[in-house]
């Protein structure tokens, strides 16, 4: 559609310019899904002409300009308002129009003036290039860049797996260059970011990955990989080492092949070491408490079972900084798109939507140099306790409560964090299960007013602006609940503290991995585990006990705590016969 489109604007600087009384024009699917033109005369009361794209441009005025319907029948892909005397057009993001970006429009862009391409070194390689990356990391380095002039940190983007096909195409067809556009209810601010410098697509070349990582240039490969990447057991806290990709790269003949992170962590410091170079460091910026400490001892343990010189080596001479990350980041959606179009006149096939807020906190633990960080904002720390106390508040609150909203909002048929927050129901509830089930149990920050943290966190999980969605939330849960809910209420049991909120938020999943609603409609659960979860959910019903079973998610402090079972099978039979809107005022105050 976007071909289409320029396409189009290139029939309307040839024709249309002329018709100076046409101010606002827009182009979108009519129910046939054939691209359409629609323009609006201000000079005369307000109809819309729609004429098809195959038509004669010089025939617009003969078209029917009592049809308002039309704009009813058109799905709207960009909209751009102009003066009586220019047509304007969205201008595709590159290298190349990088200035007229910066110059176009009254909301003005800033675009990077650093120097990228062969002009700068790539020092980081950063495995997993998707929405979050893009609006935390490596904003932080585009800053540096931009403010610092630091030319030995650009960023070269890495996707394993076959879906990140879809994020080279898009980053490489504008110079890997992107937009970055914060919303709030102030308004809308858009940046464009120049820190991704290059893309590998392993698929296509195992062996590039392996070099990039190995090359002198290379002192930091950080990950977003998410928490099934790791391939860590939240029981034993060990690799998970009988996994088939994890097998498959511990074979010696497919050292030059591999699949999993690990297994080109592996190839490429094994590389480093035969050339006398230090080990890079190994960033997790994961959401996942402890995210260096479970990087080192997952890779070593792979390490050990391929050769153990090797992994001697690593625990010797590697770095693996612990760091607490955040920043919202809903997924990029077609809307999303055409609002950039229409607003600060950009063609984007990838941008990324976000909050003003961003959070770094980062052990400083680097084996081989880093960026001066600290000078861009990012909170550097010499303890990895002090990582640990921000993580515990932010895991807890924040993330804890991303479940509260996510997993029972489904079910009672919301779509976005905003509309669930503010449901005065799910308000109160949040708000009581942060104050007196999670608070209790976290370490005092020093400088940290944990009330104003959860005041900050209800305003931005209130903001309508960056539309996030509930399935964001709820993916891949297997991940995150065993994070975010299950220690508060391992805590709390050892402790005898109230945790009858955390139990309705645990009960809510474990409903919620059936894939039904409240209202019998059907809906996709995104989940490494999916088909083990919904067997479990299948044959226990409202008795927790078949997937509190599964010894790699609970541990049996969960299994044989009889106020525990108590509280989650009665929480399990309210949300089952009366749904979650009737069974939630039994948890509040």
């Amino acid at each position: 559609m976007w071909t289409k489109v320029s396409r189009v604007g290139m029939l309307m600087g040839a024709g249309i310019k002329q018709h100076n009384k046409y101010a606002i024009w827009l182009i979108g699917l009519d129910r046939s899904d054939e691209p359409r033109l629609h323009i609006h005369n201000p000079t005369e009361s307000p109809h819309i002409c729609g004429c098809s794209l195959t038509d004669s441009i010089e025939n617009i005025d003969k078209f029917n300009k009592s049809g308002d319907d039309n704009i009813n029948q058109c799905n709207p892909s960009f909209l751009v308002i102009c003066s009586t005397h220019l047509v304007a057009m969205a201008v595709k993001l590159n290298s190349q129009h990088l200035s007229q970006i910066s110059a176009a429009g009254e909301l003005k862009v800033k675009v990077p003036t650093y120097q990228r391409g062969d002009a700068v070194k790539e020092g980081i390689v950063h495995v997993g290039v998707g929405g979050f990356h893009r609006a935390h990391l490596a904003v932080y380095v585009d800053q540096l860049m931009q403010k610092h002039g630091v030319t030995d940190y650009a960023i070269c983007g890495v996707g394993l797996q076959p879906f990140d096909a879809a994020m080279r195409d898009a980053l490489k067809s504008q110079d890997y260059l992107y937009t970055v556009v914060e919303r709030s209810a102030k308004g809308s601010l858009a940046c464009v970011v120049g820190s991704i410098n290059s893309y590998l697509f392993a698929p296509d070349d195992r062996e590039a990955v392996i070099a990039k990582m190995a090359h002198p240039d290379t002192h930091i490969v950080s990950l977003t990989i998410t928490e099934s990447g790791y391939y860590y057991d939240e029981h034993t806290h060990e690799l998970q080492s009988e996994h088939p990709d994890i097998q498959f790269d511990l074979d010696p003949a497919n050292e030059k092949a591999p699949r999993t992170t690990f297994g080109f962590l592996y190839a490429a410091l094994e590389r480093r070491r035969q050339q006398g170079l230090k080990p890079f460091t190994v960033l997790s910026c994961d959401n996942m408490h402890g995210n260096g400490t479970i990087t080192r001892s997952m890779l070593e343990s792979f390490a050990r079972l391929r050769d153990p010189e090797v992994a001697t080596w690593i625990s010797e001479q590697g770095a693996f900084p612990n760091s607490m990350v955040d920043r919202i980041t809903p997924q990029t959606t077609a809307a999303d798109k055409a609002a950039l179009a229409t607003t600060f006149g950009i063609e984007d096939a990838w941008p990324v939507v976000t909050e003003p807020f961003m959070q770094w906190v980062v052990e400083d633990h680097f084996s081989d140099g880093r960026p001066p960080f600290e000078s861009v904002g990012v909170q550097v720390v010499k303890n990895v306790h002090d990582v640990e106390q921000f993580e515990r508040h932010k895991l807890r609150l924040l993330n804890g409560s991303h479940s509260a909203l996510g997993y029972p909002g489904q079910l009672a048929g919301f779509k976005y964090v905003h509309e669930v927050m503010g449901h005065p129901l799910f308000r109160k509830f949040v708000w009581q299960m942060m104050q007196e089930e999670v608070k209790p149990l976290l370490p005092s920050i020093p400088g940290v007013d944990i009330d104003e943290y959860c005041k900050t966190l209800i305003e931005r999980f209130s903001n309508p602006t960056i539309m996030d969605q509930l399935p964001r939330i709820c993916l891949n849960a297997s991940g995150k609940i065993p994070q975010f809910i299950m220690p508060s209420i391992a805590e709390a049991i050892a402790a005898n503290a109230p945790f009858r909120r955390l139990c309705f938020v645990a009960a809510a999943w474990f409903r919620y991995i059936n894939g039904v609603d409240d209202n019998g409609e059907t809906f996709e659960v995104v989940d490494p585990m999916r088909e083990e979860l919904q067997a479990k959910a299948r044959a226990g019903g409202t008795n927790p006990a078949e997937l509190l079973s599964i010894k790699s998610l609970f541990g049996d402090d969960l299994r044989s705590d009889k106020r525990f079972l108590q509280e989650m099978t009665t929480a399990m039979e309210d949300i089952a016969r009366d749904g979650i809107m009737k069974t939630i005022p039994k948890y509040i105050n």
